[in-house]
């Protein structure tokens, strides 16, 4: 079985989207509590989801500091994410990842923590807004639990970030299977490489996608259709190729409401896998 293919995401896969799992990131809706982020998400006709750790983790105002953030992580009671998990399963919407932005000022028992709430959360996923070199920190906890962590890319080029192709070599060289990608088609387009192409090079290593539209030269987020990502080619590719790996819209330009947006962004996709 390819590693981005996992059966719970097969029987998701719709025959109105040529079996393409078309998903969200919570972050989408980022503008309101979790529990009526849920009830966007059901409206949206959204079955599954990547949840934004800032849907869980306690709202970072101007008097918090970054002890407060690591002492919630490794103190919370693991019945939270047990919880999170009973309200996603009674809006019957799977949470498929959790991202868990694993930097280099992690502590190690902050790492270990993540693993734990995907087992809470019931998922072998993860992914991670991370660093390069932070990859080989967590590899033992990955193997360990047998969950994946998706690398996240963002457009702007700098050491040990991810945005070139060559950033995830670095990340995986030497790695076990469970150092993965989570590739953004928008801000891979916005830094200058081709997603279609590296999705075709690299699939068994990538466990989700982002979907959103930039401009290229590092172009803003845009209306879905209005950029130069190639939104189409690559879910036609997952279409022609049966990859199983979630397409999860990531809502990020500037719209009226995002409900309204993410529902526009779904037809979206849906028109371009017709």
């Amino acid at each position: 079985m390819a590693l981005g293919a996992v059966p719970a995401v097969e029987a998701l896969a719709k025959s109105s989207t040529g079996g393409v799992i078309i998903g969200a990131q919570t972050y989408s809706f980022r503008d309101r509590p979790l529990d009526e982020a849920i009830k966007a998400l059901k409206e949206a006709d959204i079955p599954l989801v990547e949840l934004w750790q800032g849907h869980i983790e306690p709202a970072q105002t101007k008097g918090t500091t970054r002890e407060d953030i690591r002492k919630w992580r490794t103190t919370v009671s693991l019945d939270t994410f047990k919880e999170v998990r009973r309200k996603f399963d009674a809006a019957k919407i799977q949470i498929y990842a959790y991202n868990y932005s694993f930097r280099e000022d992690f502590t190690d028992e902050e790492i270990a923590r993540g693993f734990e709430f995907a087992k809470a959360l019931g998922i072998k996923t993860l992914t991670a807004s991370s660093n390069v070199s932070t990859a080989k920190r967590i590899d033992p906890f990955a193997k360990k639990a047998k969950v994946r962590v998706g690398m996240h890319n963002h457009s702007n080029i700098k050491p040990n970030e991810f945005a070139k192709p060559e950033d995830f070599t670095a990340a995986m060289s030497g790695m076990s299977e469970y150092i993965a990608i989570n590739l953004d088609i928008g801000h891979f387009t916005a830094a200058g490489f081709d997603p279609v192409f590296f999705l075709k090079e690299n699939h068994k290593r990538i466990v989700t996608l982002h979907i959103k539209d930039r401009k290229k030269n590092q172009g803003a987020n845009v209306v879905f259709g209005e950029g130069d990502t190639p939104i189409k080619q690559v879910l036609q590719t997952l279409k022609t190729m049966k990859l199983k790996i979630p397409a999860n819209i990531e809502y990020e330009y500037k719209g009226a409401d995002s409900l309204v947006e993410v529902k526009k962004c779904v037809e979206y996709c849906k028109k371009a896998l017709a």
